[in-house]
C-alpha cells in the first residue's frame, strides 16, 4: 500500500481522501488516497504511522489534523500533499485523555477528549501548526448507563454554521453543550447545555445546510433527535426522536456517524452492530425526518461516514472488516448503492481534500 512519486503524479488533479486507522489494532496510521473522479474509487498511495491511533481527522487551511486517541492524548498537524501525509512537527499534548474528535474554529484547534470528558483549545500558528493548549473546558455529570456514563465523555466538538458558537456532544452526560470561544485568550465559556433523554448517549451531531436545525445521533439508543438551532440565542431545542432500527431488532445497534446532504434533502446514519446505513428523508424546512430505507454498510462496524465533495457518493469506514466501502447515492431517493471498496485495516474515518 506504500505509494511512490509516480503513483502520486498519476493522481495529480484528482480529489484526495485521507483515512485514519488505529495503529494499536494493526492500522497504518494516517493514509492518503487518490479518488477517481468517474467512479469514486479510492487508491491508497501511502501512509504514516507518526501519529498513534489517529481516530479522527480534519482538513483546514491546507493542513491535515489528527487526534491521537491515547492517554495522555495529543494532536498532530500533517502536510497533506505528497503520496503520504508528512508530519509537521511532533504531536502536541491536549491536556486530556482519549481525544476522539477535533475541529478548527476561530484560528484554534479544538479536541473532544472522550476519556477525560473535556474539550481542549490549542492556538494555530501562521503555518497551521498547533501550539500548547490555552484552555480546557471540563464537562460535569453522568447518566444512568453505569458502564458507559459514570462520568462525562466528550465525543465531538464543532463550530456551528454561523461561526458564533462551538458545540460539544457528550455521551456520558446525555447532553450537548453550546460554548463561546474567546479567540483572544483561547478559552471556552459554557453558554448553554441542552439535555437529551437519559441513557441516550449522544455521540455526533450534524447541522442542516440552511443552519436552522441539527441532528443528534445517540450511541446508546439507536435513534436520531431532530433539533431546532437558534444561532442568535445559541440555543438547541429537541423536537422529535426517530428510531434508526426496527422494533424487535435482535442485534445490538450502536449508531456512530451522521451526514446531511448538501441540499438538505437526506440524512444518513451509520449503525454498528447491525452494520447498516439508515437513510432518512428530511422535510424542506429540515424540521422533520422519516426513515425511508436501510442498507448494508458493506463491511463490519461502520465507525464513520463521509460524503465526497460532489455529494453524489457516500463512504463508510468499516473498522472491524478493515475497509472503506463507497456507494453511489440515488439522487431521487437518497438510497446508497454499493460501488466498491478498498482495504484499510482498523480504519476510523474518512475526510476529503
Amino acid at each position: 500500500m506504500g505509494g511512490t512519486d509516480e503513483t502520486h503524479e498519476r493522481g495529480a488533479g484528482r480529489a484526495r481522501a485521507y483515512l485514519g486507522s488505529f495503529t494499536s489494532a494493526g492500522g497504518l496510521g494516517v493514509l492518503s488516497a487518490d479518488v477517481d473522479p468517474g467512479t469514486g474509487a479510492l487508491t491508497v498511495t501511502g501512509a504514516t504511522d507518526a501519529v498513534a491511533d489517529p481516530s479522527y481527522l480534519a482538513l483546514a487551511g491546507g493542513v491535515l489534523y489528527a487526534v491521537s486517541e491515547t492517554a495522555p492524548g495529543a494532536v498532530a498537524a500533517l502536510a497533506p500533499d505528497g503520496p503520504a501525509p508528512r508530519p509537521l512537527g511532533a504531536p502536541v499534548p491536549v491536556d486530556g485523555a482519549g481525544p476522539t474528535h477535533l475541529a478548527v474554529a476561530g484560528g484554534h484547534l479544538l479536541t473532544a477528549n472522550y476519556t477525560s470528558g473535556s474539550v481542549t483549545v490549542l492556538p494555530l500558528g501562521a503555518d497551521g501548526t498547533p501550539g500548547p493548549a490555552t484552555g480546557v473546558l471540563h464537562h460535569e455529570g453522568g447518566g444512568p448507563v453505569a458502564d458507559r456514563q459514570a462520568g462525562p465523555h466528550a465525543h465531538q466538538v464543532l463550530p456551528d454554521p454561523s461561526g458564533r458558537w462551538t458545540v460539544s456532544v457528550d455521551l456520558g452526560t446525555d447532553s450537548v453543550r453550546v460554548c463561546a470561544l474567546d479567540p483572544a485568550s483561547g478559552t471556552l465559556r459554557l453558554h448553554r447545555e441542552t439535555a437529551l433523554r437519559p441513557g441516550y448517549g449522544p455521540r455526533h451531531l450534524a447541522f442542516h445546510p440552511a443552519g436552522g436545525h441539527a441532528y443528534v445521533v445517540g450511541e446508546l439508543e439507536p435513534a436520531v433527535t431532530v433539533c431546532r438551532w437558534d444561532a442568535e440565542r445559541g440555543e438547541l431545542t429537541p423536537l422529535a426522536e426517530i428510531p434508526l432500527v426496527d422494533a424487535g431488532t435482535a442485534r445490538p445497534a450502536y449508531p456512530s456517524a451522521v451526514v446531511v446532504a448538501p441540499d438538505g434533502r437526506f440524512l444518513w446514519v451509520a449503525v454498528r452492530g447491525t452494520d447498516t446505513i439508515a437513510v432518512l428523508v428530511l422535510s424542506p424546512a429540515g424540521d422533520e425526518a422519516i426513515r425511508s430505507a436501510t442498507v448494508s454498510c458493506g463491511g463490519a462496524w461502520p465507525r464513520d461516514l463521509a460524503l465526497d465533495p460532489s455529494g453524489r457518493r457516500l463512504y463508510a469506514a468499516n473498522e472491524r472488516s478493515g475497509d472503506v466501502t463507497w456507494f453511489d447515492v440515488d439522487p431521487g431517493t437518497g438510497t446508497p448503492v454499493r460501488a466498491g471498496s478498498v482495504e484499510a485495516p482498523a480504519v476510523t474515518c474518512v475526510v476529503f481534500g
